[in-house]
């Protein structure tokens, strides 16, 4: 497999197993940043220490729905991160205040095509932003991945773009991400392998940061897989060959049944540590609305069983809340 941050060796070694990408410079104290170099060492140590404990890392849940809680109703939900920081920040710091050692950022649909499809012509500053709230948020507490969405283009089959289109996309998305100086990214969501290697190739391509690849998954008559019909194995084996330094699942329409089943197999086709973001439950319609079930103390009971299935960070998708995330982390305390 290419070279990753983690490679199934003692997670005390990762600081030497980091691949020599083009790097993008660590930013000191005051802002400034000395040139290329590889990512920060406080970071990686701080990662290593979380990968070689004995029990999982804590995520965060859900953004969209705290937004909302805020007041988010129809604008872009990247735009609040310039019209109300406040509220992005506070989203976060309520995560980290539940227990979440890794936390997201209000970046997910930040890349141009999307923007530009709802009216947002720059996006770059609030890429920016997002990461920079997120990072004001976190502190020394919790590490920042900053969230990578998809375009919403289907390469090679509907879309016009090609997969060099694409990845500059990415690669202008991270650019700005970069400056607003996070510890990580997760590149979450995806349904197509294709599109998701190209996220990770722009983000190589510009710096050394860990990486998340995570895709999305549904149950189907043959078992869990995708909507471009990705099944758990061929996603972990083949999202370790890009270099991705974690591997897993979020969102989707999967029953507890189904995320084990998933976390099962991604375990056992990868040595990579395995990213699990669950809902709340299978979404139900209730007077017109779609709720999500799941209690707090009944998500900490998922929780724990993909834990036992082999995954090493745990965290919320849809429907989930500070709540849920607190009963998370103290039933995996």
């Amino acid at each position: 497999m290419s070279g990753s941050l983690y490679d199934g060796r003692p997670p005390g070694r990762l600081l030497s197993l980091i691949p020599k990408r083009k790097p993008f410079a660590c930013r000191k104290p005051d802002g400034r940043r000395d040139g290329p170099q590889l990512a920060c060492g406080d970071t990686l140590m701080r990662l290593a220490d979380l990968l070689s404990s004995s029990r999982p890392i804590i995520s965060d849940g859900a953004w969209g729905t705290q937004l909302a809680a805020r007041g988010l109703a129809a604008e872009v939900p990247e735009t609040w991160n310039l019209a109300h920081p406040d509220r992005v920040s506070a989203v976060a710091a309520d995560y980290v205040a539940a227990g979440s050692q890794i936390v997201l950022t209000n970046t997910f649909g930040g890349n141009r095509l999307k923007m530009a499809k709802a009216g947002v012509s720059e996006p770059a500053e609030l890429n920016r932003l997002g990461a920079a709230l997120s990072k004001q948020a976190a502190g020394d507490q919790a590490l920042v991945f900053a969230s990578i969405g998809s375009t919403g283009e289907l390469i090679g089959l509907t879309s016009t773009y090609s997969e060099d289109d694409i990845e500059g996309v990415f690669a202008e998305q991270v650019a700005a991400i970069l400056e607003g100086d996070p510890d990580a990214f997760v590149v979450e969501t995806f349904t197509d392998l294709t599109e998701a290697r190209c996220a990770l190739r722009a983000i190589h391509g510009l710096c050394d940061l860990p990486v998340a690849v995570s895709l999305t998954f549904d149950e189907g008559r043959r078992g869990p897989a995708t909507l471009m019909g990705v099944t758990p194995e061929q996603a972990a084996q083949e999202l370790s060959e890009a270099g991705a330094d974690f591997v897993g699942a979020n969102c989707g329409g999967l029953s507890v049944e189904g995320w084990v089943q998933v976390v099962t197999t991604m375990k056992a086709s990868t040595n990579r540590p395995i990213w699990a973001k669950a809902n709340a439950g299978v979404p139900q319609l209730v007077a017109g609305k779609s709720v999500f079930p799941m209690e707090p103390p009944e998500f900490a009971a998922l929780g724990k069983r993909l834990f036992e299935a082999g995954a090493k960070v745990i965290g919320g998708c849809c429907g989930t809340s500070p709540a849920h995330i607190a009963a998370l982390a103290a039933a995996l305390a």
